[in-house]
């Protein structure tokens, strides 16, 4: 596996013969994008950060809240050192007096080997670098950026408008840089691995199959290819992109890549796939994600607070087989509204199964209704 490659401090040493803008473009050159769902450039993103007149703060997001994801659990158990060279590495270049490892609450276990592996690294290097883990607060919606700021203040975790984005006017009105762990732990391999492959994902694959688990594979892979690994215990009908990507039907033949999966109005997110098969209805499927969109909305704006819990209600009436036309059609209006109307990430995908639900399989919903 590629993320599993060490680096054993070469790419310090190598980053203090670089000029800032020399790893910059060697980060452009690779072609380095964000591993966190949204595949912004990463080299850009420090750049937008480095404009700004105040020195910059570093943040690691390794909340990882996303049903179906455990991709950032396996680097920290089993390459937590090339990763904190990486947020050395980061801090360095950006020129950030102090960073913070976001760590999700319930990976609490591994927060004294991630701070033993930071304590380590400090007198290998015979520098002390400023760095921090703080326990997560425990909601999918601090896994957003703003909201990972606002919990580290010792505020409440809700999402905040942007502009200004983090890397104008974050960590106390600082510019702050947040970066996701697999995106910090590549920096280090890229720098020192010139046969670095920058299209290699981590693809997390669970659902109704016999071989659940984390497979390292390049984007274009066919989803034929990932249900072989997968080894699925009934033929499958559908794939649902973590929680907030949608669900769409199974094409065998279909290539996993951001362009594609964007055209079928699913969000690529992190590549987790949660398979599903043929023995359960797409309706069903619905209403258990809206259980969980319900509990994590933070309950700040109106449309997901109030949305989220309609669109949860009609599920729940619809499944008990005690819903009617009327239903589907106001099912598929509050999904669009609150998707177009709330504040935050959590909120503006709180209707994206439902509607990508009803676009791939809406028999499935119909035959709840005619029964």
């Amino acid at each position: 596996m590629q993320i599993l490659r060490k680096t054993n401090l070469e790419a310090l040493k190598l980053v203090d013969r670089l000029e800032r803008e020399e790893f910059l473009e060697k980060m452009e050159e690779k072609n380095l994008v964000g591993r966190g769902g949204a595949g912004f450039p990463t080299a850009k993103k420090w750049r937008m950060a480095l404009e700004q007149d105040k020195k910059p703060l570093l943040v690691i997001n390794a909340d990882e809240g996303e049903p179906g994801t455990f991709k950032d659990k396996f680097i920290l158990e089993n390459n937590c050192e090339t990763f904190i060279e990486g947020v050395m590495l980061a801090s360095k270049v950006l020129g950030a007096e102090k960073a913070f490892i976001y760590l999700r609450g319930e990976y609490e276990y591994l927060r004294e080997s991630v701070e033993e592996t930071i304590d380590e690294l400090d007198k290998k290097t015979s520098k002390d670098f400023d760095i921090t883990v703080v326990r997560g607060a425990g909601a999918y919606v601090c896994g957003e950026e703003t909201s990972i700021l606002q919990s580290i203040m010792g505020e409440r975790g809700n999402s905040m408008k942007k502009p200004p984005y983090p890397t104008e006017e974050g960590l106390w009105g600082r510019p702050t840089v947040v970066n996701n762990v697999e995106t910090v732990t590549c920096i280090p391999q890229l720098l020192v691995y010139d046969d670095w492959n920058p299209d290699l994902r981590l693809f997390s694959l669970s659902g109704n199959v016999s071989n659940a688990g984390l497979f390292e594979v390049p984007l274009g892979v066919k989803v034929s290819t990932l249900i072989d690994l997968s080894r699925p215990k009934n033929s499958l009908k559908a794939m649902s992109l973590g929680n907030f990507g949608g669900i769409m039907p199974i094409e065998q033949d279909m290539e996993i890549n951001p362009e594609l999966i964007d055209g079928e109005n699913c969000f690529h997110g992190t590549y987790s796939l949660v398979w599903i098969d043929e023995t359960n209805n797409i309706a069903d499927v619905c209403k258990n994600i809206a259980e969980f969109y319900t509990y994590e909305s933070c309950g700040k704006c109106t449309p997901c607070r109030e949305g989220s819990k309609e669109i949860l209600d009609l599920l729940t009436k619809i499944c008990n087989e005690r819903g009617s036309e009327e239903d589907l059609e106001q099912l598929r209006y509050m999904a669009k509204h609150v998707n177009q109307t709330s504040l935050c990430g959590l909120g503006k995908t709180v209707g994206k199964h439902v509607l990508t639900g009803f676009e791939h399989f809406e028999e499935d919903f119909r035959e709840k209704v005619e029964l």
